[in-house]
This record gives C-alpha cells, structure tokens and sequence, in this order.
C-alpha cells in the first residue's frame, strides 16, 4: 500500500427523504434563531410554500428572504446581500438551491464568520466543498478555505423533484466530473478514489432513468447520493484541467455552469488520457455503463443517453472568442498531470465550442 496523506472535511450530513423537517432542529442545535434564507428568484416561490411554514411552526421565523442569487456568485451581489444580511441582523445562513445559491452562502459565511446551513436541490455539490469561486470584471477566481465549508447539509431527494430533466442531466454530469478529476488528481488517495468510483457508478446508473422517468423516487436519491460522494471528494483534493477550464469559460463568457461542465469533461479526460495510470481508467471505465473499457467512450456513451447539448456555441459562446479562453487559461494553470499545451489547449477549446466528439489525438 502506498503511502496517502487524506483530509476529513468536518460538515454534518442528514440525507433521505422528508430530511427538511430535521432543518428547525440543526438551527436550535447549534443556538441559532434568526436564519437568513438565499435563493433564485425562481425558487422563491418554493421556500415560501415548503420552507417558511417549518421554520416558522418552530418558532424559528427568518430574519429575511434574500432572492437575487446569480450564477458565478458575481461579488457585485455578494455585496448587495451582505448589507441586506446586517441590515436584519442575522445569526446564521440557509442557503436553498444549486451552486449559485449555495456559492453565495459561502461568500456571506467567509466574510461574516456566520454559521452556514445548505438545502441542495440539484446535484452540482457545492455544499461539500471548502471551495468558493466569484466573478468580478469578467474574471472567475476561485479560493479554498476550511471556513467556507458550509456546517449542516440536509439533503431532501423530495426538493430535487422540481428540477427539470435537462438540468438533472448535465447538474448530474457535473457531478461527475468532480469525480472524474478526484482520480487523477495530484492528491488523489484510496478513500477519495473510493469515494469517485462509487459516485460515478450511481450516476451513470440513475440519470438515465430519470431523464426517461423524471419522478422516479429511487433514481432520484441514487443521483443525490451519488452527486454527495463525488463532492465529497472535489472538497478533498485539488482540481486540474477540466475545472480551470469550465472556471474560465464560465466566468469570462457567462456560460451556464452546469451546461459548461457537461460539455468540457469528454475532452478534458481526452487530453489527459496519455498521461494517466492504466488501472485508474480501467476502473473508470468501469463504472460507465457501455465503455467497452474505455473511459473517453463511457463517457459519450452517458452523454448521449442524456441527450444533453454538445456545444458552447449552442449557450452563445462566439468561435472567435476561443483564443481569449486560451489567453486566459494559460494565465494561471491548475496543476494537471499532462502539460498544457497552447495549441492542445485551442484545439480541445474549439471542440468544445464546435460540440465535436471528444478523441484522443492530441
């Protein structure tokens, strides 16, 4: 057994369904009373009819209701929600939602210190990750931090229920790819890769199903539980190309993130493919139903299950701004275990923008 060095993220998990009744409990647990709540502005609808009314037969009425998340946690809105939050004098963070609401909880908590609480209702897993990534002037920056990572994580399979398939399918890719990276990753470990191998396997499985039966109850808490182990591990070790990658396109272009990170991953494992250990994708491989033993294939196989969108193009990215992506990327790279060639790089930037087949000819 080779030598591994494995940090455990400290947060606690309550995870089944009908779990959102327990959130009343967690808050007097830890002395807590005047919870300010975060949302879209399309989910504000649904903590008032589903959220509020446990909160408030507890005894516990919210200091406010702030709705006016947006993807990319741009800092311009972390600003506009800090001074909401001291202005009604909040305890504490519930932030209800996917990645965006969750990233902007974890913005408020690092720069108040206030206790932080998470509903997740898609599968981009956040909520699990000492990870906080903003935008200011077209620039997504990421940091990592053990004070970012949200306390109390209560995930309801039942809140999952109103995400529409499509983005089921690419927050479940998304997912995946946190996963896809934890195996090869500078810091990849036995438990980590343990814990990737196992999420990958219950997503693969799952998201089909609920792509052809939206409502499926089973499907839909192997995809939670499986999207919860593969953030697990991107809230252990280090991230590398596909990340910096979907950072970048995200946050200099506004592409959607979830949409983003389906299309790049393919390519990203491509690029990568040369440099990596034999038995690290044999068993990813395995894990992908129709790979045939190869992991690049297993994943357009998934994909094309999903009937998800192949192209940036296809979310307005512009084929002349490929060469900017590039610029960018190369700025500041993330460790990844093949260099990262310029022209590499372009070429796996365009196939993303042109929606081509991920190959491994580079």
């Amino acid at each position: 057994m080779d030598a591994f060095e494995y940090t455990t993220n400290p947060s606690r998990v309550i995870f089944g369904a009908g779990s959102i009744t327990k959130l009343p409990f967690e808050l007097k647990r830890l002395n807590l009373s005047k919870p300010l709540l975060l949302s879209t502005p399309q989910q504000k609808d649904q903590i008032t009819t589903s959220l509020l009314p446990i909160l408030e037969t507890a005894s516990l009425p919210p200091a406010g209701l702030y709705a006016n998340t947006t993807m990319h946690t741009p800092t311009s809105i972390t600003a506009d929600a800090l001074a909401y939050l001291h202005s009604r004098a909040a305890d504490s963070i519930v932030s209800f939602g996917g990645g965006s609401t969750i990233g902007l909880g974890k913005a408020l908590t690092i720069r108040t210190g206030l206790p932080h609480l998470c509903v997740p209702t898609t599968y981009a897993g956040s909520e699990m990750t000492p990870i906080l990534g903003e935008t200011a002037e077209g620039r997504k920056t990421t940091r990592s931090d053990p004070k970012i990572l949200p306390g109390v994580v209560v995930y309801d399979v039942e809140f999952t229920f109103g995400l529409p398939v499509g983005m089921s399918a690419t927050s479940g890719v998304n997912a995946v790819a946190h996963a896809v990276e934890a195996l090869y990753a500078q810091s990849a470990n036995p438990i980590t890769s343990l814990l990737a191998l196992e999420g990958i396997k219950a997503l693969a499985a799952s998201l089909p199903t609920i792509v052809a039966t939206p409502n499926d109850l089973a499907a839909r808490s192997l995809a939670q539980y499986g999207a919860y182990l593969c953030a697990t591990c991107l809230g252990s070790v280090g991230m590398s190309l596909h990340h910096k990658l979907c950072h970048v396109l995200g946050g200099t272009f506004n592409l959607p993130h979830a949409e983003t990170h389906t299309i790049v991953l393919p390519h990203a494992l491509a690029y990568n493919v040369p440099k990596l250990d034999k038995g690290v994708l044999e068993k990813l491989a395995g894990a992908l139903p129709g790979s045939e033993g190869d992991a690049v294939r297993g994943l357009e196989v998934l994909l094309g299950k999903l009937g998800v969108q192949r192209g940036l193009r296809e979310f307005g990215m512009q084929e002349g701004n490929v060469d900017r992506a590039v610029e960018v990327a190369m700025e500041k790279p993330y460790w990844n275990p093949r260099a990262v060639e310029r022209e590499g790089l372009r070429e796996v930037i365009r196939r993303c923008w042109a929606g081509e087949p991920a190959r491994m000819d580079l």
